[in-house]
């Protein structure tokens, strides 16, 4: 997630030759952005079902946790070398995401929600500008301003905001984690070899699932509306079922594939399919959900994912003097599932 260590594990091409596998990369990259996107379509008929998004969130990072375990114990020595970059990632990068996520799709549509989430690369511009007082390219402070401007679209704010205010604050609450964990990856992104990122995934969501433990109680849950039927727009679909693909699919699947895919990509390749995320949840839940969007709300999801890829394709080296795009990450693929 922060930019020098990203580039070295996403773009070091251990194992590949110039062209060779990159087929296989976009592929991957397809696969995970996919996946990725199917995850708030799976979740929101379970929310309507009975259960709490926290609830379902802690199902989600839980169960992709124990799948994930043995590699967990494989790299058990990250738990010594990286603890604030294992710490960072599950609480920032899995727990508040998710958590703030999930809570948005229950009171707004999930394709909005995501492209809420999009704002990330522009926030962590705001603080590498003003914060950091780091100078920034006038391309990209183009990019924020076409992320920002899309995103008015999106929210139809000269109607007053069509959607629920809560909702949309969720949803920034999901970017603003992202900016955290960029910036604190950012942080150890000198010191020594980038750690092997199946690793870090496997304890970010060990942690993820303590912190969201914690804060869910999961005890309270009523299980049994895993036994039941959830309706997707008047189909009902096992519960478990749901639970399955957001756990295998929208999380393992997702995130393994995404880290291979990286690994073969350049870092602006994956941040143009990682952008097809926000497009799959749109158009999954406009043909299974029914959440329609407006032409204009359609236009402006446009705008969001060009002005933030425009926002996150330049990346310093870290001491330049040269104007920067970003402080973080080239992309929002390598950022959150590259770690490293």
């Amino acid at each position: 997630m922060h930019t020098s260590e990203s580039s070295r594990a996403a773009g070091d091409g251990k194992g590949v030759g110039p062209g060779d596998g990159k087929g296989v990369g976009l592929g991957l990259a397809l696969v995970s952005a996919l996946a990725f996107g199917g995850s708030g379509v799976a979740a929101k008929p379970l929310i309507e079902a009975g259960l709490d998004p926290l609830h379902v969130v802690w199902l989600r990072v839980a169960g992709a946790a124990l799948v994930m375990l043995p590699l967990a114990v494989r790299h058990r020595a990250l738990l010594r070398s990286r603890p604030a970059l294992l710490a960072g990632f599950g609480l920032l990068g899995v727990a508040g995401v998710q958590a703030f996520y999930f809570a948005s799709i229950s009171r707004i549509p999930v394709g909005v929600a995501l492209l809420v989430e999009y704002l990330a690369p522009a926030l962590v511009l705001g603080w590498v500008r003003f914060v950091q007082r780091r100078p920034v390219t006038r391309a990209a402070a183009f990019g924020v301003v076409l992320a920002v401007g899309g995103l008015a679209c999106v929210v139809e704010v000269w109607s007053g905001l069509s959607f629920d205010a809560l909702g949309l604050l969720l949803a920034l609450g999901a970017a603003c984690c992202q900016v955290g964990y960029f910036v604190l990856s950012d942080q150890g992104s000198d010191s020594g070899e980038a750690p092997d990122p199946l690793g870090v995934i496997a304890y970010g969501l060990l942690v993820g699932t303590a912190v969201l433990t914690a804060v869910a109680h999961p005890w309270t849950m009523d299980f049994s509306v895993l036994a039941q039927r959830a309706d997707m727009n008047g189909t009902p679909v096992a519960a478990g079922l749901l639970l399955g693909w957001i756990v295998l699919i929208a999380t393992v699947l997702a995130y393994v594939t995404g880290v291979v895919s990286v690994r073969r990509l350049s870092p602006a390749i994956a941040g143009v399919v990682a952008c097809l995320e926000a497009v799959v949840a749109t158009v999954l839940a406009w043909v299974l959900l029914g959440e329609h969007l407006s032409a204009p709300q359609i236009v402006g999801g446009a705008v969001v994912l060009l002005g933030a890829f425009i926002a996150q394709s330049s990346t310093p080296a870290k001491g330049s003097v040269e104007p920067v795009a970003a402080g973080a990450a080239e992309s929002r693929l390598s950022a959150r599932e590259n770690a490293l």
